[in-house]
């Protein structure tokens, strides 16, 4: 663990910490040979050096994107396209529920082709 991706998110409100905490295990399970690292500010997960996923917090949410999702259909209100569509990401706010189970799947799928 990255002792700045932990600084990170001690500095947020503590319902973004339990969300930003919860998506770093449900990372780390999934892609057990993860590196992570603060990058532009933000907490980066990577596999064999190549972005997989990075997690962002804003005053009124919580995002995680997972990149090379070119090929993962984004789900109505849960997981949204980003740039060229091979990003995709979900946003959470206070009080939402999280399907941390969709989201392993998904960057189990992206992360397969790093």
């Amino acid at each position: 663990m990255n002792d700045e991706v932990t600084g990170y998110i001690a500095k947020t409100l503590p319902w973004q910490a339990e969300i930003c905490t919860k998506l770093r295990e449900m990372v780390h399970a999934t892609i057990p040979d993860a590196g992570e690292q603060l990058q532009y500010g933000k907490p980066h997960f990577l596999k064999n050096g190549k972005h997989a996923a990075v997690i962002h917090v804003a005053r009124n949410k919580v995002s995680f994107m997972v990149f090379e999702a070119g090929d993962v259909e984004p789900v109505k209100g849960v997981l949204r396209s980003l740039g060229n569509g091979d990003r995709k990401a979900a946003d959470f706010t206070e009080g939402q529920d999280v399907d941390y189970d969709l989201l392993a799947g998904v960057l189990a799928r992206t992360s397969g082709k790093l």
